[in-house]
C-alpha cells in the first residue's frame, strides 16, 4: 500500500474533493464557456444579423464542446502533454454518447481516463504510443459503456427539477434561486452543474435570478468599499472574489441570498422568466452578461436540451424584457444594499467587511 501511494504521488495523482470536485468541475466550465457558450452566442448574432460566416464559426465552436472541456478537465488534473492531447478524442466520444448528460459523462469519464494515463506515462520505452492508446481506449470504452445511463439519469433528474418547478414555481423559484446563486459565490462551477442537469425553462430562470442576485448584489452593495473596480469585478466577473470575506464573516452573505430567495419567484411566478438557450447560461449569471444573453437566445433560438423539454421560438414583449432587465439587474441593485444596511444596523456587518483583497 506505502509503495502504491508513493506511485501515485510521483504521478501527482490525488484523490480529493477539491482536485475532482472543485478544479476539475471549474476548468470544466470553463471549457465549455470556450466552445458550446461562446459558439452559442456567435452564432445567434450572426442569425439576427444574417451574417452567415458568424454563423458557421459559432456552430464550429458549439462542435467540439466535448474536446473542449476534456481537455480543460485534463489541464486541471496537471496531465502530461500525451495524455492532455488523447483526452480531446475521449471528450468527443462521452459527450456525444453522453446525450443530455453529455457534460455529467465527459466530467467522469475524462477524469478516470486522465489519471490512467498519467499513470502509465513515461513509463515505457514506447511512450508515444502507450499513452494515447490507454488513455483513448479506457476513455472511449468507458463513454460507450457508461455515457449513455449517465446521460438518461442527469436528463430524469433535469426533468423532475423542471417539472417540480412548473408545478411548485414559488417554492421550486427559491429553492433553485438560492442553492444555484450559493454554487456560483462558491468555489465551484454553478455553470456546470447547470449544463450536467441541462437546466433550461423555469428553473433555467430561476437559476439565472439567484446568480445575478449574488453578482448584482454584492458588487451594488460593497460599492462604498471597492468602488468602481470592484463593482465590475463583481458585477460582470464573479461574486466568487468575496470567498474570503465570508469565510471571515459568514453574515456578509445574508444580503445576497435573501436576495436571491426573493427574485427567483419574482422570475417564475411573476414574469413567467425561461432561460431556454444554453444550459450552462443558466448558471452564469451577469458574467459577461452571459444569463441575460442566455435568455435572449433561448427567445430566439432555444437550445436543443430547452427544444426536448418544449421550448419553441418566441417573439419577446415588452413584459419579457421588463422582467430580464428587474430580475437580473434591477431588483438585485436595489433589494441587496437595503438587506445589506439592515444588517450593518444589526452590528452583524461593519465598514471593510466586503473589502477585496
Amino acid at each position: 500500500m506505502a509503495d502504491f501511494k508513493t506511485f501515485l504521488k510521483r504521478k501527482n495523482i490525488e484523490f480529493s474533493a477539491k482536485r475532482y470536485g472543485i478544479d476539475a468541475l471549474g476548468a470544466m466550465a470553463q471549457g465549455l464557456f470556450c466552445s458550446l457558450l461562446i459558439g452559442t452566442i456567435i452564432k445567434t448574432f450572426g442569425a439576427q444579423l444574417n451574417v452567415p460566416i458568424l454563423v458557421d464559426i459559432g456552430s464550429y465552436a458549439m462542435a467540439v464542446s466535448g474536446p473542449a472541456m476534456a481537455v480543460a478537465i485534463g489541464r486541471a488534473l496537471q496531465a502530461d502533454p500525451m495524455v492532455l492531447y488523447s483526452l480531446a478524442a475521449v471528450g468527443w466520444a462521452a459527450n456525444a454518447e453522453g446525450g443530455a448528460g453529455g457534460p455529467l459523462a465527459v466530467l467522469l469519464i475524462a477524469i478516470v481516463a486522465a489519471e490512467c494515463g498519467k499513470m502509465v506515462s513515461k513509463e515505457t520505452k514506447v511512450d508515444i504510443l502507450v499513452t494515447p492508446a490507454v488513455t483513448i481506449l479506457i476513455g472511449v470504452a468507458l463513454a460507450k459503456w457508461i455515457a449513455p445511463p449517465i446521460g438518461t439519469a442527469a436528463q430524469a433528474f433535469g426533468l423532475v427539477i423542471d417539472s417540480a418547478t412548473k408545478l411548485q414555481p414559488f417554492w421550486m423559484g427559491i429553492a433553485v434561486s438560492v442553492l444555484v446563486g450559493i454554487a456560483l459565490t462558491l468555489p465551484i462551477s454553478s455553470a456546470a452543474i447547470c449544463a450536467v442537469l441541462g437546466l433550461t425553462g423555469l428553473a433555467g430562470g430561476a437559476a439565472v435570478a439567484g446568480c445575478c442576485a449574488q453578482m448584482v448584489g454584492f458588487a451594488v452593495m460593497s460599492f462604498r468599499e471597492n468602488k468602481w473596480g470592484g463593482l465590475v469585478s463583481q458585477g460582470l466577473g464573479t461574486s466568487m472574489l468575496q470567498m474570503p470575506n465570508i469565510v471571515r464573516n459568514p453574515r456578509v452573505w445574508i444580503a445576497p441570498i435573501v436576495t436571491s430567495a426573493i427574485t427567483g419567484p419574482v422570475a417564475t411566478c411573476v414574469f413567467h422568466l425561461e432561460m431556454n438557450g444554453a444550459p450552462i447560461n443558466s448558471g452564469m449569471g451577469t458574467c459577461g452578461l452571459c444569463g441575460p444573453i442566455g435568455v435572449w437566445t433561448g427567445w430566439l433560438a432555444p437550445s436543443e436540451a430547452a427544444i426536448e423539454r418544449g421550448a419553441q421560438a418566441l417573439a419577446p414583449t415588452g413584459m419579457d424584457w421588463l422582467g430580464l432587465v428587474l430580475v437580473s439587474i434591477v431588483l438585485p441593485a436595489v433589494i441587496c444594499p437595503i438587506l445589506n444596511e439592515l444588517c450593518r444596523k444589526a452590528g452583524w456587518v461593519k465598514d471593510g467587511d466586503l473589502t477585496l483583497s
